[in-house]
């Protein structure tokens, strides 16, 4: 089974480690010139527009001849290198190329001479992408190079040179993927003129606590000029730069300056780095179109450059890639400094932090989070109705389209919001044609399961109430497929017209006191304007199998005269009663909490059992249009509020509270753009936060960044806590970086990070976490505070290129309206984990629901330590999976331990009859990956971490914490 997989490789692996890197001189500063160029996919353009060269009244860029011009120009000199980074535009061109063109750029590969860098479908985001996303679209692009090349078409090295800040776990990620190295071109500025005084331009980052060295030990590098060339030596025909004009008879001979001026800035660089080898990146945004310009005029600067030598220059000029040049940085065999936390925030100037793209675009950043869950959802059904998914009663269906536009999305001009309003249009555009194929697959699948062909109707809004087959039926049933691996309960809200409902699970057995019916809240009305007609909202709980559906039923019952709840038992059709006015007071209790509303009905207090978090405080900054301090303004990017207090959008609001045996709720009207409903569940731990934000008013003339704030008595002293990516939990500290000594200059723009599903403050006793529905900015600006922004309007740009004001206009041209969800937990920190990681896992893969008859695609629950990450079809008789172990070394007492899991016992309907690990990339076999091994600072005797299996038997597989381990599956059907 493996060998099939891995004999293509062999000469390609034999031709990589024989050739390849050209030499260099010990003796002397070698410079590393590494043509390039940085394709966008999308940001002003769209990704079509870029390959084609469309558009160009917008941006003069065209993929397609980038391409078609570097591989003419490598073959005129075999000295001549060139690196590739977007997979997703390299797809598009190789499927337009003859067999010819092919033979020559294979040949082009497998010399070293085209060599393909970070291998991704894009290059994504770190601020706002999750970790399974940023996962599949790298598994899809080192897919694509490793069915097309072979083992000379993997990446060795990754390659961040645009995104703004980088994630330690997106490091962690690149190191399991069995990369040698990390370059990005990004970091702030204080941290970068910090570095360059002490040469520690390059170290080792450890980008696990939990993983044993070196198992997420990274080499990292920080290029001297972001990812352009040297000032002066631009050879683009987008640049304006000299020539090198190299013929004495003729005017502006300038072979002398040009010489002079590149031995100074190679003598002042390797003044900041630490061997006798330096980068220097030849390249920039959607450069070579004409690629004889950059390499005639490269050819030259090497031939007058390294004729110095005979003068008693030092300096050796070379093509290289970053593979190559890392190779010499390794074998220098030095030791280097470790870098153990990330690199957000990211300033590039006193007051330019880009901080407001953690939550630019809210929309967008949601859509692609409910896709993300929607393609694993069609991974796993395409695996478990086998063929007939694919091609069955409702049509074709795939999840190929899905997978390429959730790729597209993870590009850090995409679901980081800093693309212009007809891209964004164009991003949500792709994934929506991908939720298309996958609903079809999806249907076939659950027809191949159920046995039953009966049309399944999807309702994509039911976030506003809108459901036209549940507002108008009598009686109607509802799938339930739950794609996680354990047993979910799930609290689902119907749109309905009528007052009473009896609802029957999969068995027959009807729901009783578990069933509520009550009221649209205006917000929603408002919101939904004249989508749907439905005055009240169906309210029950439902419960899931692992990585499978179930079926409930519910009729309409004949109308009776409203019932008042009495107990907290009440019957299942009873009517709600509802209070509202203006300033309503009285506690609503469970026995778990209580919400109390204030005087103004302001503030909702959430009682436990040892503290008091008041949640929330609704509130705005006025975005910054520039002052005398810095012209610079809040944009797409930048977060810069005109002054350090956030303004209260009101300290009255309108009030209604409703309570029942299922749910109770505080619905507040903040003013006309802003509503929100505090919720809470019979029998949940974690208290609801629906906020409703927008259109955002701008006529005022002031662009406005819209906040929550969650205020507790907990001692935070400063300290907060925010995920990277989704997984580990970084500390995070009030006007402190743990690299350099801070010099803080915007005190609320400076201490915003991203956060992706969690973020939490705790004391010695008590813990506040706020498990969030899409990425988002978080802060502590104050003692026991959470602030987390939810939606931004502005009126200036930010001058970072995008020439466009982040004001989205919404379906309605009025502006933008967004709706989410927050969810708050308050715990003892010591148990905090086990409940907030399941859920904000839940919050991320929810349940899916289709309209119309239960089934489970796995035999038993997997243990609560592992998630089920991936379950992917990746043959006719083979499945890609993945196992998590979601808990850090140390968070809990319960589940931060080692789990076995037997994958034979895994899956209902399929038998597995072969198995293989594979890298996190699944690009190479794991036995098969070995990496560069570096010496940190700290002195550790670094030993690589063994490959294969090494298990208690090839079926029973061990998973550490916060490990992920990945198998190609050899199945048949059972």
């Amino acid at each position: 089974f493996q060998f099939a997989f891995a004999r293509q490789c062999v000469f390609c692996a034999f031709a990589l480690f024989a050739q390849s890197c050209p030499a260099t001189k010990p003796k002397m500063l070698n410079v590393h010139l590494v043509p390039h160029t940085h394709d966008d996919v999308g940001w002003l353009k769209t990704v079509d527009q870029y390959y084609y060269g469309g558009r160009n009244d917008i941006q003069h860029a065209g993929v397609q001849y980038i391409l078609d011009s570097v591989v003419a120009a490598l073959q005129k000199d075999p000295a001549r290198r060139f690196i590739y980074v977007e997979t997703a535009f390299f797809y598009r061109w190789w499927k337009q190329q003859n067999p010819s063109t092919r033979r020559v750029v294979t040949q082009l590969v497998e010399q070293g001479r085209l060599e393909f860098i970070n291998g991704g479908w894009c290059m994504s985001d770190e601020a706002t992408t999750h970790y399974s996303a940023v996962i599949d679209q790298m598994t899809l692009g080192l897919r694509f190079l490793n069915d097309t090349f072979g083992e000379c078409g993997r990446p060795r090295v990754a390659w961040h040179i645009d995104p703004f800040g980088h994630a330690r776990e997106h490091a962690s990620l690149f190191a399991q993927m069995g990369f040698d190295g990390f370059f990005f071109g990004r970091l702030d500025y204080q941290d970068k003129a910090r570095r360059m005084k002490a040469r520690e331009m390059e170290m080792v980052w450890r980008a696990s606590q939990s993983l044993k060295p070196p198992a997420a030990d990274l080499f990292t590098g920080v290029l001297p000029n972001g990812y352009n060339p040297p000032p002066g030596f631009c050879w683009d025909q987008s640049c304006s730069d000299a020539p090198v004009q190299d013929d004495p008879d003729l005017d502006d001979y300038n072979v002398d300056m040009l010489v002079a001026t590149f031995l100074n800035i190679a003598s002042a660089q390797a003044q900041v780095y630490k061997t006798n080898h330096i980068v220097m990146t030849m390249g920039s945004d959607f450069q070579y179109e004409n690629a004889n310009l950059w390499y005639k005029n490269m050819d030259k600067l090497i031939r007058y450059v390294n004729a110095q030598q005979a003068n008693g220059s030092v300096v050796n000029v070379l093509y290289s890639t970053p593979s190559c040049y890392l190779q010499e940085l390794h074998l220098a065999n030095l030791t280097w400094p470790l870098k153990t936390d990330d690199f957000f925030p990211y300033a590039d100037d006193a007051h330019d932090f880009w901080t407001g793209y953690f939550t630019s675009r809210p929309a967008l950043k949601r859509y692609e989070r409910l896709s993300n869950s929607l393609l694993q959802t069609c991974n796993q059904l395409e695996v478990l109705g086998g063929a007939k998914s694919r091609s069955g009663p409702f049509g074709e269906g795939h999840s190929d389209t899905m997978k390429r536009a959730m790729a597209v999305a993870q590009h850090h001009d995409a679901v980081s919001g800093t693309e212009r309003q007809h891209v964004a249009y164009d991003y949500a555009k792709r994934l929506a044609t991908g939720w298309a194929h996958c609903q079809v697959l999806v249907r076939n699948s659950l027809a191949v399961l159920s046995g039953s062909d009966v049309p399944r109707v999807f309702c994509e809004n039911l976030n506003i109430s809108v459901c036209p087959l549940t507002e108008g039926s009598k009686k109607f049933s509802m799938n339930v497929y739950n794609p996680l691996a354990r047993v979910v309960t799930w609290s689902v809200r119907l749109p309905v017209n009528g007052t009473s409902y009896s609802v029957t699970d999969s068995n027959g057995k009807e729901m009783d006191s578990q069933v509520s019916v009550i009221p649209v809240s205006k917000a929603t009305q408002d919101l939904r304007r004249d989508r749907g007609y439905a005055k009240y909202e169906l309210v029950f709980e439902v419960q899931a199998p692992p990585m499978g559906y179930t079926t409930y039923s519910v009729t309409l019952l004949k109308a009776h005269p409203a019932r008042a709840p009495t107990t907290p038992k009440a019957p299942a059709s009873m009517q709600n009663k509802v209070r509202a006015s203006s300033h309503a007071e009285g506690p609503v209790t469970t026995p778990q909490h209580k919400i109390v509303q204030g005087w103004s009905g302001l503030r909702n207090t959430l009682e436990g059992s040892s503290f008091i978090a008041k949640c929330p405080l609704c509130g705005r900054y006025n975005a910054s249009g520039g002052d005398a301090e810095s012209r610079q303004a809040s944009g797409a990017y930048i977060f810069r509020p005109n002054s350090s207090t956030p303004i209260s959008i009101n300290q009255n609001p309108n009030i209604s509270t409703l309570q029942n045996s299922v749910v109770q709720e505080v619905r507040q009207q903040f003013s006309p753009w802003v509503s929100q409903v505090v919720r809470l569940y019979n029998g949940s731990r974690e208290l609801e936060l629906e906020w409703t934000v927008g259109p955002v008013p701008v006529a005022d003339g002031l662009g406005k960044e819209v906040i929550t704030r969650l205020d507790s008595n907990i001692s935070s002293a400063g300290y907060f806590y925010t995920d990277s990516n989704g997984r580990e939990v970084m500390e995070r500290r009030k006007d402190y970086r743990p690299t350099w000594d801070l010099k803080q200059t915007e005190p609320i723009a400076g201490n915003y990070y991203p956060i992706n599903s969690r973020a939490f403050i705790k004391d010695g006793r008590n813990q506040m976490t706020v498990v969030t529905d899409r990425s988002q900015g978080v802060s502590s600006i104050y003692n026991g505070s959470l602030e987390i922004m939810l939606h931004r309007r502005l009126l200036h740009d930010d001058v970072r290129g995008v020439e466009e004001p982040l004001s989205e206009p919404g379906e309605f041209a009025d502006g933008l309206v967004v709706r989410g969800r927050l969810l708050v937990m308050l715990t003892p920190p010591e148990t905090a984990a086990d409940m907030h990681r399941p859920l904000a896992q839940g919050m991320v893969l929810q349940p899916m629901l289709s309209f119309q008859e239960g089934f489970s695609g796995l035999q038993a629950a997997l243990p609560p330590a592992v998630h089920l990450l991936t379950v992917s079809q990746w043959s006719n008789d083979s499945v890609l999976l993945r196992l998590e172990h979601q808990y850090e070394s140390s968070e809990s007492k319960t589940y931060s331990l080692p789990v076995t899991v037997n994958l034979q016992k895994l899956f209902s309907t399929l038998e597995i009859v072969g198995v293989s690990e594979m890298s996190l990339g699944a690009n190479q076999w794991k036995e098969d990956m070995k990496r560069l091994q570096w010496k940190p600072s700290t002195g550790d005797d670094m030993k690589p971490v063994g490959g294969g299996l090494g298990d208690p038997t090839p079926w029973e597989i061990t998973l550490q914490p916060m490990e992920i381990r990945t198998f190609l599956l050899r199945v048949q059907r059972r």
